[in-house]
Formats: structure tokens, sequence, C-alpha cells
């Protein structure tokens, strides 16, 4: 255990102007405030911020870090409060050991909807000050020494896995790859510890066979740069870590024995000058690797990495991964965030708000439909490899890997993400769901009559974009719901004699555990509440009644009108397809189609024909069946999909001849394909997009009189 007079020491050989009337108090006062508390290993509880403490000084962190360590689980864990706390040491000290409290303690927490919202609050806690971050990163560093104590296996992959998903990740993002890595082999060796023992098995092995390999190496490196002209090198070798490795296993899909690539070595040169003049020597002594050369120092990565990498088949014939940097690069490759830190100097502080994936995350944060929404889209935002992307004006935007035109257009600015119709991706035309690659100028096109559409959900890859498409599908969603639960409740009110007003929805809030009518009403257009039940609810002295023997749901439904339905039809208009309202695809209704809703929980209403076999399931659910009918032809969308049903002669030209027909009646074809084959002739399936039911009787037709076509019929099912 660090004595009180060591740590001071430590703190002031980096800091000389550190308070050290404050260090002393903060550490007799958590001393005393932990008094006699016991860790899972049987030591003193303020061993856990001593050891905190001393991780932070390492990185030679500030006097208010230092303290904040060493009162870090104060307010949690013992009897002392945030005004204590504050009153002793300060508001800044205050400050952050409040955002570093049980409020962030995700690893505390067991619901996974707990562990989002904390998730959260840590965030918003370190984008004011990224030293929240940085003690939060020291406890979980601790706390993952001695996670071996811990006896409980499923508690110790609880911790060991939300090491691994968030903060490693962190660690990473902000720079700090040492701690990045020693997170991660902790965690690997207790997700997986089967895994890891393999290969520190393999690696002691090597080790044997070649003990002194990463020396031979490195005096041959030395001396092929000192042949070069570069006098003054740092050479530092050594193996990949155990999880690095596993990495890259998985990733390649390739045994151990199969990497020819686990020693890594850096080599330190005094400046950007001789980076390049060492990469020229080495490529001309050794043989390069193809594909495994990166510039990390003309496009650093976001945490402000800068290094050179590269890979040869070095000494010896061994393929080798080498880093080339100077010693600042190095300092910021290994410390990060804290490589920039300054002590007092005026009034600069480092704020998290100042790292723009920080300020990605904050808007996400705040497009985020929920807490757990909200975890997902971060874990994706944080866990992706690097794309770099430049806009016309040759502005530089680094994009998570898979990245799509969408996701760079939400990348951009929101509101572009929002308007974006199309992009030119070096010149070209392409589709929004293109994914770009490193070095491609992007330019979107945007429209103002452009809102997101569901359909980017299924491509976009940033935690960004997907964050501001799912809360404008929400958003969506609800309005729909609204506007179905609405006109479902008008039709069991009138039903029963009855006018509908909000009004009456306000008694049986309760009933039904939602807070306005509102929310009532959008839980019945999304199926998840019954309208008869909450008529009945506001009028209880309704008695169920059975439903009538003189038909079946089917057999009235069938006996609607064919054009607009009964008088109580539910008309379908402006409603989404896809949110509130989705079109059967077992049989494809088109405008014109004699049609009835099926009510789907969760999903709204769904529409299937009248003559659609798979409402036979549904007979004996009759508080499902809906009347619905078509909107006006004026007012009706673009684009509906037809399935058809084709038998067509197997000759040469016959699909153009089939394409060519159903274009000149416009329609599109969205979808083909082949349900059987013979010698002689081929059965298919076509979907096309066509405006209605006449379009569609159209094109059968103008189908049916093409020779080479045997016969043509609407396809159900």
């Amino acid at each position: 255990m660090i004595r009180q007079v060591e740590l001071v020491e430590l703190v002031k050989s980096y800091d000389p102007n550190s308070n050290e009337d404050a260090l002393n108090r903060a550490y007799v006062f958590s001393m005393k405030a932990h008094g006699s508390q016991k860790r899972a290993s049987g030591d003193p509880y303020f061993l856990h911020p001593l050891e905190v403490a001393g991780i932070l000084t390492d990185y030679r962190l500030d006097t208010s870090t230092i303290i904040t360590a060493l009162l870090h689980d104060t307010i949690e864990d013992t009897l002392a409060t945030q005004e204590e706390v504050e009153g002793l040491f300060g508001d800044e000290i205050g400050a952050l050991v409040d955002g570093v409290t049980k409020l962030t303690r995700i690893e505390m927490q067991s619901d996974h909807a707990k562990q989002a919202e904390n998730f959260r609050k840590l965030l918003l806690a370190m984008s004011e000050d990224i030293r929240v971050l940085l003690v939060k990163l020291a406890d979980r560093l601790h706390n993952m020494r001695t996670l071996h104590f811990i006896k409980k296996e499923d508690k110790r992959r609880r911790i060991a896995m939300e090491t691994m998903e968030i903060y490693a990740p962190l660690a990473e993002r902000i720079g700090m790859q040492e701690m990045k890595n020693e997170l991660e082999d902790l965690a690997f060796a207790q997700i997986n510890p089967e895994a890891r023992d393999s290969i520190v098995a393999r690696l002691d092995f090597l080790r044997k066979e070649g003990s002194d390999l990463i020396v031979r190496i490195e005096k041959e490196l030395k001396k092929t740069l000192e042949d070069g002209g570069l006098k003054d090198v740092m050479i530092n070798g050594r193996e990949k870590l155990p999880y690095s490795i596993w990495r890259k296993m998985q990733h390649k899909d390739v045994s151990f024995e199969q990497l020819s690539d686990i020693m890594a070595f850096r080599i330190i040169v005094p400046d950007v000058n001789d980076i390049y003049k060492a990469l020229g020597v080495l490529h001309d002594a050794y043989r390069v690797v193809p594909g495994r050369f990166k510039d990390y120092i003309s496009t650093p990565k976001p945490n402000g990495y800068r290094s050179l990498h590269t890979g040869v088949l070095g000494p010896e014939q061994h393929r080798i991964e080498i880093q080339l940097r100077t010693g600042d690069m190095h300092e910021i490759a290994e410390n990060g965030v804290a490589a920039h830190w300054t002590y007092k100097q005026g009034k600069e502080r480092t704020e998290g708000r100042q790292y723009r994936w920080i300020r990605e995350l904050l808007d996400i944060l705040e497009h985020a439909t929920g807490p757990e929404d909200f975890l997902e889209h971060t874990k994706m935002e944080m866990f992706q490899d690097q794309v770099f992307c430049f806009t016309p004006n040759g502005d530089l935007i680094n994009m998570t890997h898979g990245a799509t035109a969408v996701d760079f257009a939400y990348a951009v600015h929101s509101e572009v993400g929002d308007r974006c119709v199309g992009a030119k991706i070096n010149g070209r035309i392409m589709p929004l769901r293109t994914v770009l690659t490193n070095g491609d100028q992007v330019e979107i096109l945007t429209s103002k009559a452009q809102t997101p559409s569901p359909t980017w959900e299924r491509f976009v890859v940033t935690g960004k974009a997907r964050a501001r498409i799912r809360r404008f599908i929400h958003s969506k969603e609800r309005e729909q719901y609204l506007q179905l639960g609405r006109a479902i409740l008008q039709r069991a009110f009138r039903e029963e004699g009855y006018e509908f007003t909000d009004k009456a929805l306000k008694g049986v809030l309760k009933v039904f555990q939602q807070d306005t009518p509102d929310d009532l009403t959008a839980q019945i257009g999304a199926g998840h509440v019954g309208a008869r039940d909450v008529v009945e609810a506001v009028f209880p002295a309704i008695k169920k009644k059975k439903k009538s023997k003189k038909g079946t749901p089917l057999s009235k439904a069938k006996g609607k009108k064919s054009k607009g339905g009964s008088d109580t039809a539910i008309p379908i208009r402006g409603l989404i397809p896809g949110m509130a309202v989705h079109y059967a695809g077992c049989c494809h209704p088109l405008p014109g189609d004699r049609i009835v809703g099926i009510i789907s929980t969760g999903k709204g209403v769904t529409i299937h024909t009248i003559d659609c076999d798979k409402l036979e399931s549904f007979v004996d659910e009759p508080d499902r069946w809906l009347d619905v009918s078509w909107q006006q032809e004026s007012e009706l969308p673009d684009i509906h999909v037809g399935r058809i049903h084709l038998t067509v002669t197997n000759e040469p030209g016959v699909l153009g001849t089939l394409s060519m027909v159903i274009g000149k009646s416009d329609g599109n074809i969205s979808n083909l394909k082949i349900t059987n084959r013979s010698s002689e002739f081929y059965d298919l399936l076509i979907d096309i997009e066509v405006h209605d039911v006449k379009h569609l009787a159209d094109i059968i037709a103008a189908l049916r009189a093409t020779p080479s076509i045997n016969a043509v019929e609407r396809a159900k099912g």
C-alpha cells in the first residue's frame, strides 16, 4: 500500500505546484470514511481508491484528478455526502467526484435498462470534464486486476463483458492504448479462459524455441537503419497480447499456426522526416507484405493517434509488423488524452466536449429514443474501425468501417442526413446504400421534401445515423398509431351508440396503465389494447355481447361493398406502409381490391384481400378484425406491389420480351423468382410495382397476349 507521504511525493515529482495540503486531507478523509470496510479480497477497502490514485499518477495527472481518485467511492459507499466533499475540497472536485459516483457505476447494475441509463449519465459527466472518464477507467482497471477474488462466476463474467463492450473501447477512443490492452486481456481471461490459456501456452512454447528471437530481430533492424544513415533510433519489440492474437484468428478465420505476424516492433525516431526515411530504408531491405501499410500521420485516428504502420518479411524471413513514430507520437499513442494534460498553466483544462467523438455520442444521446437504444448505438459507434472519406471541398470525414453514403450524410450534419436523396461518389451517381472505401470523395444530394426512409435503418452502420433514423420512425409510428387508434375507437364507440371523446378516456387511464388519452389511443392503434375493452371500461354497464351467429367475421367481410367498404369502414388514408399499416405478403392487396384489416400486437394493422386463404386462421378471433377501405384515388400512394405467377416457354429472349411488355405497360419489376424449370417451360413469380388492381389487370392482359407466355395469373400466397 502506498503511504501518504509517498503519494504526495509522487505527485510533486511531476507537478511541483501541486496542492500538498489538499492531497493530505483527501488521503485522511478517504481512509477515515471507508474505515473498516473490506473488499472481496479481504484487503481494507481504502486500498482500492489508493491504487486508483496510484494508477493515475503513472499518467502524471493533476492534483484534482488524484484527489478525485481518493474520494471517488466515499459518497456511494460511506456516510460522506456530496455537500461535505464540496465544502472540504471545493466545487471542482465535488463535481468530479459526483461524476464517478454510484450513478455511473455500471458494473453494479444487473438490469440492462439501468446499465444503459447509467452509461448515459457517465457520458454526460465525461462530456463536461474528461477527467471523470480517466478516474472511471483507472477504477475499472484496478477492479479488473482484482476480479478473481469475486467468487460468483456469473458476476465475474458480467463485469468482464461490460469491460470489453464499454470501458476498453472508451480507453481506445481517448488514446490510452496500454490501458485498453490490459483491460481487454483481463476481460478475455474471464470471458474465454480456455482460448486465452491455449494462446498463452503456444506463446510460451515459441519463446522457449527461440528465446532470443525478438532481441535478434531488434539488433538486425537497428543495424539496417544505421547502415541507411539513421543513428538516433530506439527499437522495442514485443509479442502481441493473447486477446489481440485471438481476435485476429477470429477475423481472418485462421489457426494460431497460420498467423505469421504475432510480433510487433516500434521504431522511435527524432522527427517526422526520419519516419519516412526509415520507411524507405526498411522497404528497400525487406519484402513488403501487401495491404499492411497504413499512414496515420497524414490522417490521424480520431483519438489523436499518429504513427506509420507497415508489414515486412523481416530478419530471418519472419513476418513482422513495424510501427514508426516520433517520441511525442509515442507518448500520445501510449497515454492518449493524459499526454496532453497541463498542470495549472493558466486556466487551461481538458474538457470532454473538445473531442469530436464525444460530441457525436452526445448527438446520439439527443436523438436516441431511450437509454437502451443509446447504449446499442454508442457500442456500435465505439467498436468500428475507421474509413477516411472527403467532401467535395476536401474536408476529411472519418467514418466507421462499412459506412454507407447515408452514414456519411449524417456525419456531415444531421439535417444533411435527413434530407439526402442521392450521392455522388468519386463523381458518379451511386445508390445511398453504397459502402464507402478509404479515399472516396462523397457529395450528398439533398431535397427539402425528403425525410428519413425506414429502409435506411437496414444498411446504416453508424450509431448517429441509426439513432436519428430510428427517432424519426418512432415519432412517425406514434403519429400513425394515434390516427389509426382514434379511428378504431370512434368506430367502437359508435357501434355501442356513444360518441367518442378524449374526456371519456381520462377516467380509465389507470386501468390500462397509461398517462394520457393519446398514450392510450396509440396503444390501441398498435394493437396492444383492445378498443372494445376500453369501451367496456368507460361504460361498465355494457355487458359483453356474444358475436352474432348469423355469420363469421370472414363471411361478413365478404359481404362488404366492393369499392369503399361499409359506412363504418376505416380509411387507411395517409398511413405510411411499414409503420401502422402493413400490406400482407401472402396476398399483396392493391387499391381496388376488397380488403380487411387484422390487428397484430405491436404492429398495427395488416391489410389482406378479402379472399386471402390466411384469413381462415383468424376466424376465431373476431376482436382482431377491422373493417377498412382504400382512400380516394387522387390520394393514393404512387407505388404498390402486385405479384403474378407465369409459365413461359424455355426459349432465348423470353425474359427480355417479358420485361419489355411489363415496361411498356408502365410497370416495374421489383423481384423475380424461378419456382420451377424444365426443358420446355419455366414457372416464375414476379413482383411488379403498380398503381392499383386495374393497372395490374392491364399488365396481365398484355402478358396473356404475348405468344411465348403460356399462362398468367395473379398470385395468392
